[in-house]
Parts: C-alpha cells; sequence; structure tokens
C-alpha cells in the first residue's frame, strides 16, 4: 500500500524521493490534482491500478531496472494494493524478499535484450558486465547491478588486504633470507603477527596472524584467490558484507585451532580465503541452472582441486614436516572453519543481494551461533589449557 501523506507528497525520480509541491514549482507539469485521481477517496492507499498507470505513463525518466521492479510488485500483488515501505526500498536502490518473490514467481516478461547482447560497451563496463555473470545467478540481478553499478566506492579491502601480506611476506623473507616454508625459522616465529598459543593474552595474534604466510606457495595461492573471487564479490555485496565474511573467517580460524590443536600455531590468511571461496561455490551450486559464467563445471572441479590440496599440503607440514622443527607447524583447522563459515554466513549473505539481512531471521539465528561459538572459545582460551593440562611448547 502506498500511503499518500496529506502533509508532504511525493514523485520519484531516478531512484530518488523529492517532494511534489518543490516538483510543480521547478516544471508546473505535476499538480495536486494528481493526488485526487490516484486517491480520490482521500482513503490513504493507491491501488494496483491507478500505480501501474503512473509507473507506465508517467514522463518521468526512471532507470529502466528501477522500472521494471516496480512493475513486477505491481503485478505480484494479489491484494490490491502496493506496500509503501517496499517501495520506498526500492527507490533507495534496496530490495525486499518480496520483489524476489515477484521475480520468482514469474509473473512478468523481461522485454528487454539479456545483458550479453548489449553492444557499444567501455573496458569498464565490459569488466563490470563480466563480474554480474560471474556473481550474480538471475538475469534481472545483473541487469540491476550493471545499470546501477558505481566506480565509488572502489573494491579496495581485499586489493588492501593483498598488497599488505604480500609487503609483509618480503620483508621477512628478506630478513630471513628464506622464501619457502619460512615457518621452519625460529625467528618467524618470534613476530608479533603469528598466533602462538603460548600468546593468547595477545589478543590481535587471533587477527593478525592472516599477514603471515608459510612460503611463497601459500601465499601465492590465498592472494590469487582473494584478487580473483574476493574482488568480484566485493564489487557485487559491497565492502561491508564482504569484509565481515573475510574477518569471521579470521577470527574462527584461529579460535577453532585453540580449541582443537591446541598446541600449534596459525599463520597465514586462508581462513577468510576459505570462506569467500566455499561461500561463493556454495552459492553458484544452489544456482547451478541461473549462473551463466562459462566453463563453470570445469571450473568448480579445478577450483575444489586446487582447495583440497592446499588443505591437503597444510596437514602434511602439521604431522610430517620435511624439515627438523624446534616445535609443532602452523594448523590446518583455519582452513576447515573457515569454509564452514563461507557455506553458512557466506552463502545467506551471497543469496541475499541488495536485501536487508537484519529483516531475516536467519542472519539472526547465524550471528547467535556465532557469538556463542566466540563465547566459548573466549572461555575455552581462558580455563581449558589449565584445566586439561596442556603442554604447550615455550613460545618463542
Amino acid at each position: 500500500m502506498i500511503f499518500l501523506y496529506s502533509a508532504c507528497l511525493f514523485s520519484f525520480i531516478d531512484g530518488h524521493l523529492v517532494n511534489i509541491h518543490a516538483y510543480e514549482l521547478t516544471t508546473g507539469s505535476f499538480s495536486l490534482c494528481v493526488a485526487g485521481q490516484l486517491d480520490p477517496e482521500q482513503t490513504g492507499f493507491i491501488t494496483v491500478e491507478n500505480f501501474t498507470s503512473l509507473a507506465e505513463h508517467h514522463e518521468l525518466q526512471l532507470d529502466p531496472s528501477k522500472l521494471e521492479m516496480l512493475l513486477a510488485l505491481v503485478q505480484s500483488n494479489e491484494h490490491g494494493h502496493v506496500c509503501y515501505q517496499e517501495l520506498i526500498e526500492l527507490l533507495n536502490s534496496k530490495r525486499s524478499s518480496s520483489f524476489r518473490r515477484a521475480i520468482a514467481n514469474g509473473r512478468r516478461t523481461l522485454q528487454r535484450e539479456i545483458l550479453l547482447d548489449e553492444t557499444g560497451l567501455g573496458v569498464y563496463k565490459r569488466f563490470v558486465r563480466y563480474v554480474a555473470y560471474e556473481i550474480l545467478p538471475c538475469e534481472t540481478d545483473r541487469r540491476w547491478y550493471f545499470h546501477q553499478n558505481r566506480l565509488c566506492p572502489p573494491p579496495v579491502f581485499m586489493a588492501v588486504i593483498t598488497i599488505v601480506q604480500i609487503m609483509v611476506f618480503m620483508c621477512y623473507g628478506v630478513m630471513l633470507n628464506k622464501w619457502v616454508l619460512q615457518t621452519y625459522q625460529p625467528d618467524f616465529m618470534k613476530s608479533p603477527l603469528v598466533y602462538h598459543p603460548g600468546h593468547r593474552a595477545q589478543i590481535w595474534r587471533f587477527f593478525s596472524y592472516m599477514f603471515m604466510h608459510v612460503g611463497l606457495e601459500q601465499l601465492g595461492f590465498n592472494a590469487l584467490l582473494q584478487l580473483m573471487i574476493g574482488v568480484p564479490l566485493e564489487m557485487v555485496h559491497g565492502i561491508l558484507r564482504i569484509s565481515l565474511l573475510y574477518m569471521a573467517g579470521v577470527i574462527a580460524g584461529s579460535l577453532t585451532v585453540s580449541i582443537t590443536d591446541m598446541r600449534a600455531p596459525v599463520v597465514g590468511g586462508s581462513g577468510g580465503v576459505y570462506a569467500l571461496c566455499s561461500a561463493h561455490l556454495a552459492n553458484v551450486v544452489m544456482n547451478w541452472a541461473g549462473m551463466k559464467c562459462p566453463y563453470k563445471l570445469l571450473r568448480m572441479i579445478l577450483a575444489l582441486v586446487c582447495m583440497s590440496s592446499e588443505v591437503g599440503r597444510a596437514v602434511w607440514l602439521r604431522f610430517s614436516p620435511p624439515l627438523p622443527s624446534s616445535g609443532p607447524q602452523p594448523s590446518f583447522m583455519a582452513h576447515l572453519s573457515g569454509a564452514v563459515v563461507g557455506i553458512s554466513m557466506g552463502l545467506l549473505i551471497l543469496r541475499s543481494y541488495e536485501e536487508s539481512l537484519h529483516k531475516q531471521c536467519s542472519w539472526w539465528v547465524l550471528i547467535f551461533s556465532f557469538v556463542t561459538f566466540l563465547l566459548f572459545a573466549i572461555f575455552w582460551n581462558i580455563f581449558a589449557y589449565e584445566l586439561l593440562g596442556v603442554q604447550i611448547p615455550p613460545p618463542p
């Protein structure tokens, strides 16, 4: 239902709400008699028929994607009214679940050509179109993203994380004169960034370990995935959601190691990387028919093989170190916990493109579960090591 407030009537222009009185003063083409035509009985509501006429015949230029969504909202309505709040969310580029249901129910047809058929695009817009087909499973979502995409803000989070990781690795590589299996150097484990069970009281280590890596092979693998998957995800879903998912994987990784592999240190950003990758792969599988990225089966198999190989390599280094070492080698549990975060929290984030997470019950269930895990891990780190008599290797 669209509420017509008597004190302030609204019109819509290219995704923004403006006061009808102000618009009338500037153009003279929209008068208050329109309100009488749309709501002749002064009920405070606009019927579907009147709203359809307004959306189809108004003389203002709306974004084509938003006009399509307005018509989808109207055509999917079963009660003869249109919700005002849903209209506000749409015009502010936020779509509620009712819009997604309108598309899923198939109550409208897409009149325009598919996005792949558009010609005359510049280099950046072709890249945006490529990202849309890589990440989004629905043609309407892809067109919506393509038309409303702006370069600002740029996807800086994954780029900054990757650059810092490379700089830290190069600094330690020069200091240690070693570029592979750096963890076998005693000085490497003395870094204030590495998570070590003997330094659990230094809380920042539960996060900062993501900047350290075993060697060039682990850094290259993580950096490649962060740029190839993380950057497109950040372009579509925004810096807040993707940074939250990445950091949730990182903190879950170190805390899981502190619970399940209590004597082992942790290095590398694999917890965050596996959270992003597993979320994206799960989203592709669950929307297999809608995903139009080329060679998706081959790429899926290749990604799973590479991720499994990296986990297998981490297990091998943990239990069968190729070189003598002064203590346990870094744990592999961060990879697995990151994947769990991605399949649970990450999948919900990726399936909620431009939908409000806080309005979904499943989001709050996940937040409650994650907070419960955090509290359990905190108490475990405070009390369990002493109660279980775990023999922690001396910190370097």
